[in-house]
């Protein structure tokens, strides 16, 4: 196996284009905030609107890691408690029959090292992840043409959208048969309703990892969670299954989900710029670097919500410089993650924070 991609400032490639496309998404983003809080009398993300699962937990860090895994956060044995936020990708509150990818947001706090400037001088450390292992579009700029259209849809012809879902989910079925899947046709609704606590969940785009560049990914490690991987929940006759499912197994059982590492091992097969492009995982398989544990908990109630859904932003520049995010993807994150927030919190009057208050449920 090759040696790791060493970090560096110039492995990052601006696009002439960057400003012109920050100013697209605020403008797209501002579209979808402000049209579901002018329905729903509500402002929800920009995007990842629904959440399915608000969890509290601890992340342990592995000891004995080798050199090229122990770097940033993960350098040393450790654990952390932690915040989950399990959600549904789009921007406004469907109904469960619009089955889509899913997201999975963990914020561990009291993180120790160098911050980020966006960090705002707080302990925290944010890491992002969706079904999936590459992002569904290479660079920001054709990202913003699929907001733009998806902008066009807030709010409009749920039930349209639900008959859609069930049609795709169809021919997905039979694509699969072949082993052809579409990642385009599951962003539209076709993506198999498959229990979220067994799912595996992809950071898509890279970040540093100490000296090295990395992404990461998660996969169920307790038997509770292995045993729902590739079962599906029935999504068409109750609006919130997908949440009722996932508090089932909380409430009963709860468990532990790995977190794994897979190092940049070869840039022209790996490229940090190229977000739809999958890592080959036989030129760098992930590795194991810590655990996630959730213990039995309430997966879902009004209280987490106001203070996870309506009060916390997460963003993959909250964090350690050595864990910095990379990338045209991740660039423009960090311009429209705070704006979105900024202005959810400014329509809903509920400021946003980094860390959940410590009262919280």
């Amino acid at each position: 196996m090759r040696a790791p991609v060493a970090y560096d400032d110039s492995l990052e490639k601006l696009r002439s284009d960057e400003e012109a496309v920050r100013a697209g998404l605020r403008k797209s983003f501002r579209k979808i905030v402000t049209a579901t809080h002018r329905d729903l009398g509500h402002a929800s993300r920009g995007v990842h609107a629904k959440s399915h699962a608000l969890l509290d937990g601890m992340l342990h860090v592995r000891s004995g890691l080798p050199p090229e895994l122990a770097q940033g956060l993960f350098a040393k044995p450790g654990s952390y408690r932690i915040t989950a936020r399990l959600s549904a990708i789009p921007g406004d509150p469907l109904r469960d029959a619009v089955s889509g990818p899913r997201g999975f947001a963990l914020k561990i706090h009291d993180v120790p090292g160098e911050l980020l400037e966006d960090a705002q001088g707080i302990a925290v450390q944010d890491f992002l992840f969706a079904n999936g292992p590459a992002f569904g579009a290479p660079h920001a700029g054709a990202f913003l043409t699929m907001l733009r259209l998806l902008a066009l849809t807030t709010d409009k012809a749920e039930g349209a959208k639900a008959l859609l879902s069930r049609s795709l989910r169809l021919i997905q079925r039979g694509l699969a048969r072949f082993a052809r899947r579409s990642a385009a046709l599951d962003a539209l609704g076709g993506f198999a309703p498959t229990h979220p606590l067994g799912d595996r969940f992809h950071s898509q785009v890279p970040s540093r990892y100490g000296d090295y560049v990395a992404k990461f990914d998660l996969v169920p490690e307790s038997e509770s969670f292995r045993r729902l991987t590739g079962r599906h929940i029935d999504i068409d006759h109750d609006p919130i299954a997908v949440r009722r499912a996932v508090g089932r197994v909380l409430a009963q059982e709860g468990g532990s989900i790995s977190l794994r590492v897979q190092l940049c091992r070869d840039l022209a097969t790996q490229p940090v710029e190229n977000a739809q492009i999958a890592w080959s995982e036989e030129t760098s398989p992930f590795q194991c670097v810590a655990s996630l544990d959730f213990p039995p908990q309430i997966g879902w109630s009004e209280e987490k919500s106001r203070q996870i859904d309506d009060s916390l932003s997460f963003s993959p520049w909250h964090g350690l410089v050595a864990h910095r995010p990379l990338g045209n993807i991740m660039r423009a994150r960090r311009m429209a993650y705070p704006f979105s927030a900024q202005l959810r919190g400014r329509l809903n009057g509920c400021p946003m924070r980094l860390l959940p208050e410590r009262s919280s449920s």
